[in-house]
């Protein structure tokens, strides 16, 4: 596991057991640092993370991969599917000076709602966070600006779960590192995603599996 409860949330603080560990502090009694973290600012916590290029992300305890690949190539998400519902990080550029998650939250809201979905906001730690309740699935969107970069972290799983899966984004996200690089690039362009050579590999046998597999039959 990692950093388990390092981030408490006063949601959670009506007689809820805390979800793993007490908060890490410091000799001064105060909370350690909390991400996500740019690249320049990433603590040497020994937190073991996947390298996706853009974010590093820590894996939930017996959480599995589901990567998303993009017909022409790319890759657009990678999801970490957990006991609780599934998580997805992801991270966009952004503005120097002004935040983009209030303009990308809204235009979001507007989209689940056309889409059937009630949505409802509600603050967290990072600000505001997007409630959302769908047909499939209760999903929760939460967003935090950093120098050039927006992260945007997905909770989606089963109502009944809502809530843990809620605190497993949390704790994903605060021990997230982003990698923004120095390219300039136009506001809300994905940063890009790089699967670990390892993995990579896996998937392309996977596709050359299925491409050989009507030949054969």
């Amino acid at each position: 596991m990692f950093g388990w409860g390092r981030r408490r949330r006063a949601a959670d603080d009506a007689g809820d057991e805390p979800f793993g560990d007490e908060p890490i502090v410091d000799e001064t009694g105060e909370s350690a640092g909390h991400g996500p973290y740019d690249e320049a600012d990433a603590p040497d916590d020994g937190v073991e993370r996947l390298d996706l290029g853009s974010v590093r992300v820590p894996v939930p305890e017996g959480g599995q991969l589901q990567v998303e690949v993009d017909p022409s190539g790319p890759v657009r998400a990678v999801h970490m599917v957990t006991q609780f519902g599934r998580l997805t990080v992801s991270a966009f550029a952004a503005p120097k000076t002004s935040p983009l998650w209030p303009e990308v939250s809204k235009e979001l809201a507007d989209q689940l709602r056309k889409d059937g979905a009630r949505v409802h906001s509600e603050g967290g730690d990072w600000g505001p966070e997007l409630v959302a309740d769908s047909p499939k699935a209760a999903l929760r969107f939460v967003g935090v600006d950093g120098p050039r970069w927006l992260v945007r972290g997905v909770a989606a799983g089963p109502p009944e779960h809502a809530k843990d899966c809620a605190k497993l984004l949390y704790a994903v996200l605060d021990e997230t590192v982003v990698v923004r690089g120095d390219d300039p690039l136009p506001v809300r362009t994905p940063l890009p995603i790089q699967l670990p050579e390892a993995i990579a590999r896996h998937i392309q046998q996977a596709q050359q599996q299925q491409q050989d597999g009507p030949q054969q039959g």
